[in-house]
This record gives structure tokens, sequence and C-alpha cells, in this order.
């Protein structure tokens, strides 16, 4: 009996061994180190807030268990930091987290992208987004309606081209012919919502996930209002709000949705490494990064946030990256024509 219990006993080890990530020589590298995230919007926003809970709990999934700490380096819908990121020390101590949008920036030839999206080492990304704009009561629209028959465009904030805060406003117009006047400039979601409240613009076009926290006391006392979604299907919680892609009447303003709103939002989210950061580290924070978001404490944190969790993991990501780069290179013309400025 106690022979077969200890056979019992060496199977269940090799066993173990057999599905646990295997020891590298980095895995004494993060021992007493810090890491960095590199957020590129302003704190209080939505991309801040899955950053700050994504730090507090992935450091325990990585061996050594370094502090994880959070720094915001605003600019450009967070191409200061996407660019930053690809010329940073590749050592592992630091992961970007821009918006994935500005891959399909870099595609249609954006000058202010200093990077090779396929090039970065891609980590994941905790969601894969929906897209809403809501408006203030102050605004006078309350449906999508009333947008259509707006007698002067109504006044969105966004950050930059490439953010979906200034990319989505663009798509509505050209698309559905919805009147529009994007204010550009603001250094995050935070900011737009704030400048709404204020009376300074009427609202803004960003997340649901992002929205529905961060504004939630707007929504909950009916100050602030969803008003169209812009979605590949239509988010489970706001099933009355219309959808976009419903709206477009030609072939041309089904791609410029699809395209230029659904495909990205899936990548939106985005954390990498810088290129060239060595393989052993990267798998580390791949895998960490995957662990966290089975995390219980993590689940229960993010769900009392009300911060929803969808991710994608690091191959994932670099397969949509690459589709994107696959692009029919008519259906870039035509986006580029509406994303990008010509002034």
């Amino acid at each position: 009996m106690i022979k077969i219990a200890g056979l019992f006993f060496l199977l269940f080890v090799v066993t173990a061994q057999s599905h646990a990530r295997a020891a590298t020589p980095d895995d004494n590298f993060y021992r007493s180190k810090n890491i960095r995230i590199i957020v590129g919007f302003a704190a209080g926003g939505g991309f801040d807030a899955y950053a700050r809970a994504i730090a507090r709990h992935m450091g325990r999934h990585i061996p050594g268990n370094p502090s994880i700490i959070v720094d915001n380096m605003t600019g450009a819908g967070s191409r200061v930091s996407a660019n930053f990121l690809y010329r940073a020390p590749a050592d592992g101590l630091i992961i970007g987290n821009f918006i994935g949008s500005l891959i399909l920036q870099q595609i249609m030839g954006d000058k202010g992208i200093e990077f090779d999206g396929r090039k970065f080492e891609w980590v994941g990304a905790p969601v894969q987004d929906e897209t809403v704009c809501a408006l203030t009561k102050a605004s006078g629209i309350s449906s999508l309606d009333d947008w259509f028959a707006a007698k002067k465009p109504v006044k969105l904030g966004g950050e930059a081209p490439g953010a979906n805060d200034s990319d989505v406003p663009r798509v509505l117009k050209a698309a559905l012919g919805l009147p529009v006047q994007l204010i550009e400039g603001f250094k995050g979601t935070s900011n737009i919502r704030i400048a709404a409240e204020a009376g300074e613009i009427d609202g803004g076009c960003w997340t649901w996930a992002s929205i529905r926290t961060t504004w939630a006391n707007g929504l909950e006392s009916g100050n602030v209002k969803a008003i169209i979604q812009i979605n590949a299907k239509k988010a489970d919680d706001i099933p009355n709000v219309p959808n976009a892609i419903d709206y477009a009447k030609t072939p041309e303003a089904k791609i410029l949705i699809q395209s230029g709103v659904h495909a990205p939002s899936a990548i939106l989210r985005a954390y990498a490494l810088p290129p060239g950061t060595p393989k052993g580290r990267g798998d580390i924070l791949r895998s960490a990064f995957n662990a966290t978001m089975k995390d219980p404490e993590f689940l229960v944190e993010m769900k009392k946030s009300r911060l929803e969790v969808n991710p994608l993991n690091g191959g994932e990501m670099e397969s949509i990256v690459k589709k994107l780069f696959q692009m029919d290179a008519n259906n870039v013309a035509k986006i580029r024509e509406v994303l990008i400025p010509k002034n």
C-alpha cells in the first residue's frame, strides 16, 4: 500500500511539473525590481482605471513579485506614449498601454506615427471594447432621431486622430451624415467628460465600459444618455440603443464603420513591450497578464468597478494586427480620406 501511495505521489509530481511553465534564467530577474506601465491617457479615464487595477494584481503572477507602478504619458491620442515605447529600453521593465487604433493610423500613413506596430511584443488586452456616443441632457439631444434632425452640429470632444473619441465622430459624420463638430486637443476622456458637464461641449464617443463606469452618476441621474452605439453587435446591457451599422445605407458606409471602428475596437486597450524585449521576460509578462485576467481577486475588483473583462492574449493581438496590415488598398484609401485630416 505504501509503495502504491508513493507511486501515485511521484506521478502527481511529474504531471504537475509537466504542466508548469518551465523555469528560465529570467525567473530571478524581477526580484526587487519595479515595472512601469506607461498609459497614454490622463488619470481618471478608462485606460487609466484598467491599468491601475492590473498593476495592483499582476505582480503576484510574476516570479519575484515585483512592484508595478502606473505612469501617465499623455499627448496626441497616446501617440506620445506609443512612440516612446518603440524606443524604450527593451529590458522587460516597461509595458506600454496605448490605443490600438493607432495601428490603423500607421497603415494609413499618419506622419505622427514613429513606430512599426508589427515589431511590438504584444502582451494582450483586458477587454474587446464596445463603443458608444453619450450626450448630455443640456445638448438637447435625447435620441438618434433628434441628432439627425439637429439644426446645428453636435459638439463632440476628442483627443487626436487615432483615438477612438476622435475617429468615431469622423466615421459617423462621413458614414451616416450625422451633424458633428469635433473639438480635439483633450488629454483624455476624463477631460472630455468634465468639459461636457461644464457645458463646453455636448458629449463624446468612446468605450462603453469606460462611459458606464466613469460617467455612472450622469447616466443614473439622466443628465447623460447613450444615443448611439458603434459595435459589430449590440452591447448586451443597452439593446435599445441604436447601432450605427444598422443605419449605413451604402456598402461604402458599412466598410467605413466595420474597418474604421469595429476592427480596431478589439485591440483598443493594447498592452505591448518594446521591440527586442528578451523572449524569456516577454513570456513571463504575457503569462502573468493572462493569469491576472483569471485572478479571482482581480475579477472581484473589476466587477465592483463595473469594468468588463473580455481579454485577448498576446498571440491573438498579434494576429489581429497582422490582418490589419493585410487590408485591401482601396479600403485603406477610403478610411484614410475620412480619418486623416487634410489640414
